[in-house]
């Protein structure tokens, strides 16, 4: 949870939002999959298909891709322009940032606090024998779950949720921006954007410094 209280929250997604890339494809790149699952993906972000049936199949293919395969995925992702001057200036105004995921702990629990987020939320890949076992582990984290957190989160550092802010991407970030007090549609599919409070074109999370409180 947040460590302390805050005078506002900003909850970001973190595939195409928080990072530029879609990790799951980049395992899936491991696992010589990498086409076939980021058309997938593009689906469930349009919301085209059930976003948790749409992971599970998806996971499925990553089985055997081996855990020491998580530093190659490392090391190709790209934190999104901006988002390190975001969090700097969310801090400096005494919010706090969090980040919920329909990705992964693996790759999350090392990028987040290497930028400077609060908290955040995101599915885990079962494994065996130092390899994925092709299923994900626990409950999964869907619109639903990404509303769950916000609210949850708003909650603890004791922000009104009218003092909430969600930016995404993908359909399954619907939820969260229509719970949070400013929903931002960024880098987003045109569902998103259509039913978003406001829509940032530019990929550029510094954009989204002027719509602080």
């Amino acid at each position: 949870m947040p460590a302390r209280a805050a005078r506002f929250l900003v909850v970001l997604d973190a595939d195409s939002t928080l990072i530029r890339n879609e990790v799951i494809e980049l395992i899936a790149d491991e696992a010589g999959r990498g086409p076939e699952v980021a058309a997938a993906t593009e689906a469930a972000m349009r919301g085209e298909v059930d976003f948790a049936s749409s992971l599970r199949a998806r996971v499925a293919v990553l089985a055997g891709v081996p855990v020491s395969a998580f530093a190659r995925v490392l090391a190709r992702v790209e934190p999104t322009p901006g988002v390190r001057d975001l969090i700097a200036a969310v801090h400096e105004r005494g919010g706090a940032v969090g980040v919920v995921s329909g990705g992964f702990h693996e790759i999350l629990d090392t990028i987040a606090p290497e930028l400077g987020v609060d908290v955040w939320r995101a599915n885990r890949l079962a494994t065996v024998d130092g390899a994925l076992s092709g299923v994900v582990d626990g409950d999964i984290v869907d619109a639903e779950g990404k509303a769950a957190a916000l609210r949850e989160w708003a909650a603890e550092s004791g922000v009104p949720l009218a003092r909430t802010i969600a930016i995404g991407d993908g359909a399954n970030d619907l939820r969260m921006m229509a719970v949070a007090g400013l929903g931002v549609a960024f880098n987003a599919k045109p569902a998103v954007r259509a039913l978003a409070d406001v829509v940032v074109a530019p990929v550029d999370l510094g954009e989204v410094i002027a719509l602080l409180p």
